[in-house]
């Protein structure tokens, strides 16, 4: 490719270790991101949270879940398309289900059990100041859930169904005149790869946004999630897969202007918090805030995914060792992150500390059982099988060679 430091995978000859170590570092903010969340100012979308709060979290929970989850559907979307170029659609769904599918059913009913008896014991210490699991000490509102839901899984859920969807949606494709679907394709991609682009990228987001009160799509965690969340995580999929037919343009552009992309999400995402100041103080009568809080926010999304795929595309595309590791045991944190972080925020709960020291100690906590199971539990056991195709082989002792 043109571009010093990027690499194509479109031949299946080289590996794009970038975006393994992209996927390692978005997986390891999801729990910086639940853990900030406990601690916020301004209303919470947890029903758990600790009695210190700082405006730092609030910034810190916005600035992750701006480009987070867009990323994660823009790598998934590139990846389905890869796995349909070398293996076709069927092998494509039936990789997907192995990978995704079977790993939701084996960890959903543990994981959610885990998540509910630790979200009780929280809320019960927040209402009555002692351990317990009454059920009803839990607050009822439009954020907490209720009933079966898919928690932090929801990602994994959605992604296993666009999967599930690409199938049809490519056999109708063929049926399509070719100029007709390399013309929607080309639109997408000519938008990815201008200075303005990502402007109209945003545009449907925020008719999607508008519909929230606050403008930001916020998941339901619901195993029937409303047309919003489709819509909204369906573009940055699609997207995902329009790039890896177009990798060879737009990789390069996102890894030479990585620095002015990262820059010019900044402005939106400081206007984003002053357009929900307004919003608050009802400031701006007549506006449509949340469409405006909404198209702002994701012009700041689109801007920061690019950055972001073009800075590790840009310096860390070669293999690292403890990179390599943290992205092998990415899907495992990203299982187990969840209830750790409601548990280790019920034991900080109450203690005498600012509330940047509970984040720091929670986060430290978490990273270290969720890497200690991975390492103890699953690199080297079927369970590895499962999550990432292959069992790590346990390195044996030289004496013990020959």
């Amino acid at each position: 490719m043109p571009a010093t430091g990027t690499a194509s995978i479109t031949a299946g000859t080289t590996r794009l270790y970038a975006l393994d170590n992209l996927r390692a570092l978005m997986m390891w903010l999801g729990i910086v991101l639940h853990v900030a969340a406990i601690h916020m100012v301004n209303d919470s979308p947890l029903p758990w949270r600790d009695e210190r709060t700082t405006v730092a979290a609030d910034l810190l929970t916005a600035f992750i879940h701006a480009f987070r989850m867009p990323v994660f559907f823009i790598l998934a979307g590139f990846f389905v398309a890869m796995l349909v170029q070398k293996r076709g659609a069927n092998e494509m769904l039936r990789n997907r289900l192995r990978r995704l599918g079977l790993p939701f059913v084996v960890f959903w009913p543990p994981l959610f059990v885990a998540c509910v008896v630790f979200a009780l014991l929280y809320v019960h210490r927040m209402v009555r100041g002692t351990w317990g699991l009454d059920p009803a000490v839990m607050p009822v509102g439009p954020h907490v859930p209720t009933g079966l839901v898919t928690m932090h899984l929801w990602f994994l859920w959605m992604l296993m169904w666009f999967c599930v969807l690409t199938v049809p949606f490519l056999w109708l494709g063929r049926r399509l005149p070719a100029a007709t679907v390399r013309g929607a394709a080309g639109v997408l991609g000519r938008l990815g790869g201008t200075a303005w682009g990502f402007a109209l990228l945003a545009a449907p987001l925020a008719w999607v946004g508008a519909f929230y009160p606050q403008g930001i799509v916020v998941p339901s965690g619901a195993f029937f999630p409303p047309p919003a969340e489709w819509l909204h995580n369906g573009l940055f999929f699609v997207f995902g897969g329009v790039l890896w037919h177009q990798q060879q343009v737009l990789l390069p552009r996102y890894t030479r202007h990585w620095a002015w992309l990262g820059l010019g999400g900044l402005p939106f995402f400081l206007m984003t918090g002053a357009l929900a100041e307004a919003q608050w103080r009802h400031l701006l009568p007549g506006w449509n805030l949340p469409l405006a809080i909404a198209w702002v926010y994701n012009c700041a999304s689109w801007l920061w995914s690019f950055a972001f795929i073009g800075l590790f595309l840009r310096y860390l595309q070669r293999p690292h060792r403890w990179l390599g590791y943290l992205a092998d045991s990415s899907y495992w944190v990203y299982l187990l992150h969840m209830p750790l972080t409601i548990g280790f925020g019920a034991l900080l709960y109450g203690a005498p500390l600012p509330a940047m020291v509970k984040i720091t100690l929670n986060v430290m906590a978490t990273t270290a059982v969720c890497l200690a199971t991975y390492h103890l539990c699953v690199r080297f056991t079927a369970v590895g099988a499962l999550l990432n195709g292959k069992r790590h082989a346990r390195r044996q002792p030289l004496a013990t060679l020959g």
